[in-house]
């Protein structure tokens, strides 16, 4: 297909496809950055403290210098918000996926994008079904990006539990970060999502890390409480924060099923919106 690279709606999407990304993974969202602030005034092992002032140095040397978080700049999931005014059209997917291979040229990104078998890289983090566009309604038209590193990706988990079995959801979400340990880059955010069908729930998970990580309600704060008991510590190394934060998004499911999934997220916890001009 030839791109319309002339269409004025194309060009402004693409931009600010590639806007988003840039901030993205060169700065992280303030309240992750108060988040782990306090947790190295509570930390009360010198090594964790340690390890979340190296985060800390970390985040303000790469916003100083425009550079990405973390090496592994993710793979490119999208949520692209269209108001009733903008017509929802192939036109929309092929401007986030053109923003997204001048993101990787300029910022630039890690290509991570490969096929599921051969490994072939495609060199612009695209490829078929690549990116994940989420498409939803709303009053104006925007992108939201959430650059997914693997590490944390591929710690998560997903368990059709019986309708009985709603107690079982906070041993679960325990279990999954003591199965993952130091591996997903603690201290994690975990996006939980519970109900729906067994795709759906996925992406409740996925869209809870989303939310902002200022506030949890009683549940998300026994989750997150659950999950610090565990003391895997900042990067694996011991220590009291071994979550920041736990964020539960739920829909109705089946009489018969309860779904429940757990997304990791590291601590380079990126996401950014961008309003399109339009």
């Amino acid at each position: 297909m030839v791109l319309p690279e002339d269409d004025p709606l194309f060009r402004a999407l693409s931009a600010a496809t590639c806007r988003a990304f840039r901030e993205a993974v060169t700065t992280l969202p303030q309240d992750v950055v108060e988040a782990l602030r306090s947790a190295a005034m509570r930390e009360p092992s010198a090594l964790a403290k340690n390890e979340l002032k190296n985060i800390l140095d970390n985040i303000a040397i790469a916003e100083q210098r425009a550079l990405p978080l973390c090496q592994d700049t993710g793979v490119p999931v999208v949520y692209l918000t269209v108001p009733p005014h903008v017509p929802y059209t192939e036109t929309l997917i092929y401007a986030v996926g053109e923003g997204v291979q001048r993101a990787t040229r300029e910022i630039p990104l890690r290509p991570n994008v490969v096929s599921p078998l051969k490994r072939e890289n495609s060199g612009d983090n695209t490829g078929p079904g690549m990116p994940i566009v989420h498409v939803r309604p709303g009053s104006c038209l925007s992108v939201t990006v959430l650059p997914k590193g693997a590490g944390a990706e591929n710690m998560s988990r997903l368990a059709m539990l019986l309708p009985t079995e709603s107690e079982k959801i906070p041993r679960f979400v325990a279990e999954t970060m003591l199965i993952a340990g130091g591996r997903p880059c603690p201290p994690v955010i975990l996006g939980v999502g519970i109900g729906g069908t067994f795709d759906g729930c996925a992406a409740l998970a996925k869209e809870a890390l989303l939310l902002p990580i200022d506030t949890m309600d009683p549940f998300e704060q026994k989750l997150c409480d659950a999950v610090n008991a565990l003391g895997i510590g900042p990067m694996g190394l011991g220590g009291k924060t071994t979550a920041l934060a736990v964020k539960v998004r739920m829909a109705a499911c089946h009489t018969a099923s309860l779904p429940v999934a757990v997304n990791v997220q590291c601590w380079a916890a990126r996401h950014c919106t961008v309003e399109v001009p339009w």
